[in-house]
């Protein structure tokens, strides 16, 4: 069995693996030491591997007790990186791409992260890594009008206050952030599938169901990627 572990920014996922098959899964706000205790209780957890995007000083005690293996920009890959500044590279970026590589091998791949940020990678047939695009995530743009002017308020997402034509100032920040962010997610698809005809497209991430993103135009939609792709790094750290 292996477990994985995911820290985000905002929350912490953890799976067990049977081989390529996932057979339990959970979401915490922090790792803490009973959930390990218990996962490792239950299961018959041979290898581990976690990958954080935050500072993981606080787990450094359970992280060293469960032998857990770091994901780092150093850690052997199955795929080759063609980025110029690969130590400043997102590993849940990478983690994501290779959990799309384990449903479509040798394809031309644009792997979407919708969470925090909204992350876009591009992998190509030749098994390729060529880099992609950062955007704020949908909450951070609320946040940003907010912090950055004066006037307009902290607005929360209403679906039903949601049109094109705001009528008042909390409908206006609502279909400039929502429409903005619906627009440059399908523009950017339509750029890439204009150059990569095969193209396969995989979205992930928690506000990836905002949007109509459905299974068409080649369009997938995995939530456990990014825990696919660290199994996937930790078989091929031990073969």
């Amino acid at each position: 069995m292996n477990l994985v572990i995911d820290i985000g920014n905002t929350l912490v996922k953890l799976a067990v693996f049977d081989g390529d098959k996932l057979i339990d899964s959970l979401i915490e706000d922090q790792l803490n030491k009973k959930t390990l205790a218990l996962l490792f209780e239950k299961h018959n957890i041979k290898k581990s591997i976690f990958s954080s995007v935050t500072e993981h000083h606080a787990y450094e005690t359970l992280l060293k007790k469960y032998n857990l293996l770091a994901l780092t920009h150093s850690t052997p890959l199955p795929l080759a990186i063609n980025y110029k500044t690969p130590e400043t590279l997102g590993i849940d970026r990478i983690a994501a791409v290779i959990g799309a590589k384990t449903l479509f091998d040798a394809s031309d791949l644009l792997v979407m992260d919708i969470g925090t940020c909204i992350t876009y990678d591009f992998l190509n047939s030749k098994n390729e890594y060529l880099g992609g695009a950062i955007a704020p995530g949908f909450q951070m743009r609320f946040k940003a009008l907010n912090h950055f002017t004066q006037k307009l308020p902290l607005v929360n997402f209403n679906k039903e206050a949601l049109k094109l034509i705001g009528d008042t100032t909390e409908s206006s920040i609502i279909s400039g952030v929502y429409n903005g962010m619906e627009n440059e997610i399908k523009g950017t698809i339509n750029s890439y599938q204009s150059q990569y005809e095969t193209l396969k497209i995989v979205v992930t991430g928690g506000d990836r169901n905002l949007f109509d993103l459905e299974p068409k135009n080649r369009i997938f939609a995995d939530e456990f990627l990014v825990l696919k792709g660290l199994n996937e790094i930790l078989n091929y750290n031990e073969q």
